[in-house]
């Protein structure tokens, strides 16, 4: 149940959208800037951090939701949501996108964690400046939508499964996508 009436039934940052339409808006518009507008790193890429910070965050709805829009990046396959739970164990990554995460754990803690060490192991395995902005911007949006959602205690459903069609259409369709009910 969540802390306040939302007067509708929405699971997470869902429910919490048709509660504040005019809010929802300049979410969804950032939300669509930072996981699939230009970047040099992949839509799928952006949807791990994304997930990734979430689950550090401890945010069912957002960790899930987005590791499900990741795993329709790729293959589809939703034990991706799982494996980022153990750090990638059976997700193949790059020695670039395992730096920009290390990046990502750090600035969930505070972004003064992050260190010249960690700009400089990420550039050494490849990242660019652009690549490193958007893991940092990524994550510390993330820390902000994980923090709205879970402070409102919203609902959100336990099985990854439950997730397949959001991530679907997170992955395809962005978050500009017609919504009713937010006109």
């Amino acid at each position: 149940m969540a802390h306040i009436d939302l007067n509708n039934d929405k699971p997470g940052i869902v429910g919490l959208f048709h509660f504040r339409p005019d809010t929802a808006k300049p979410l969804c518009e950032l939300a669509e800037t930072l996981l699939r507008g230009p970047s040099p790193l992949s839509s799928g890429e952006r949807e791990m951090i994304a997930s990734y910070v979430s689950y550090r965050n401890n945010c069912h709805f957002c960790h899930t939701s987005h590791g499900a829009s990741a795993a329709h990046h790729f293959d589809g396959d939703l034990s991706l949501i799982d494996d980022i739970k153990k750090e990638f164990e059976q997700t193949d990554l790059s020695l670039k996108l395992r730096a920009l995460l290390d990046i990502a754990k750090k600035v969930q803690k505070s972004g003064r964690e992050v260190g010249e060490d960690d700009i400089q192991n990420a550039k050494e395995a490849g990242a660019n400046d652009r690549e490193i902005h958007d893991t940092v911007l990524i994550a510390a949006a993330f820390c902000m939508y994980n923090r709205y959602v879970d402070g409102l205690g919203t609902w959100a459903p336990e099985e990854n499964e439950a997730y397949d069609e959001m991530g679907k259409m997170m992955a395809h369709e962005g978050y500009m996508r017609d919504r009713p009910g937010l006109e």
